[in-house]
């Protein structure tokens, strides 16, 4: 028999059922579903723009820059009330004088405390009735050794209680504020004396501060003596600097609390001057006491 007529038929009815759009496709066609998110992006931005929300219109709207401009002219106004308010209690401009030091300064000071004898002179130089910046002068006072000096006593105050196994960072601090404190009350005691004697002067309250504060120089030298080569040097060292500070305060002081006759080297009368002599005095012992006052207990 011949089969071949009987199976032509059923090889183009497969044909024509694979290739009709009736039958069923093998994989789905997801392009649509793809570009449906997108489409919807873009047509909220086209939306968006439409409306008038564009970054550029933002930036390009009259009423946003005046807010800009309005924004800032506020807080240039706001800082300018702060410096002039905080300049009222804490004078910037006059403490950036006092901090205006170079190297060469530094050291000639620190020999000028250790060894005050041989200078000479211990006027203060000015300059259009205003005095030069200390940089420029070594008898002007400067707030840079005192803050330093401070805070290299607590640091060898803290290292002298560790040589005892008596450190911890709370009696640091008791040593740290009770030297803060004696420091304010001396401020404050010299300031009641120069009211009380009708005393005037152009010493300001930095003045006064800087000037007790060159005694940590001193006690620095005293504790670092007695660390390295025991008490008998501490008290020796102590002593020596206890005596230079008496002769810097004495030739310095005179020349702010005297009268213009004690200055120019004439003899001293009068009742008011005696009493400025004799505050000179007391305003230089009082470093001394001070120095041994707060290093003795560092050294045993």
């Amino acid at each position: 028999m011949d089969y071949t007529a009987t199976q032509k038929p059923n090889m183009h009815m497969g044909n024509s059922s694979m290739d009709g759009t009736d039958g069923s496709q093998l994989f789905e066609d997801t392009s649509g579903v793809a570009a449906g998110p997108q489409a919807g992006y873009s047509n909220q931005q086209a939306g968006l723009q439409a409306a008038g929300f564009s970054g550029q219109s933002l930036l390009s709207d009259p009423m946003s820059n005046l807010a800009m401009a309005y924004g800032s002219s506020l807080a240039s106004q706001g800082r300018e009330m702060v410096d002039k308010n905080l300049d009222r209690f804490i004078p910037i401009s006059k403490l950036k004088y006092y901090f205006a030091v170079d190297t060469v300064y530094v050291g000639k000071k620190l020999g000028l405390l250790v060894f005050p004898y041989m200078h000479e002179n211990w006027e203060v130089s000015y300059q259009q009735d205003t005095p030069v910046a200390p940089r420029f002068d070594v008898n002007a006072p400067d707030l840079y050794i005192p803050a330093m000096a401070f805070i290299t006593y607590i640091l060898v105050a803290g290292l002298a209680l560790g040589t005892q196994n008596k450190f911890s960072p709370e009696l640091l601090g008791v040593q740290a504020s009770s030297a803060l404190v004696w420091l304010i009350m001396e401020v404050l005691a010299v300031l009641l004396s120069l009211y009380l004697v009708t005393v005037n002067t152009d010493l300001t309250t930095i003045d006064l501060l800087a000037f007790s504060g060159y005694k940590y120089v001193g006690m620095i030298v005293g504790v670092v003596s007695g660390l390295l080569f025991g008490r008998p040097a501490y008290y020796l060292s102590l002593l020596w600097c206890c005596a230079a500070i008496f002769v810097f305060m004495i030739r310095t002081l005179r020349l702010k609390l005297l009268s213009e006759a004690a200055a120019e080297g004439r003899q001293v009368r009068g009742s008011r001057n005696q009493l400025r002599m004799y505050l000179t005095m007391s305003i230089a012992g009082a470093q001394p006491l001070f120095m041994f006052w707060l290093t003795y207990h560092l050294i045993r």
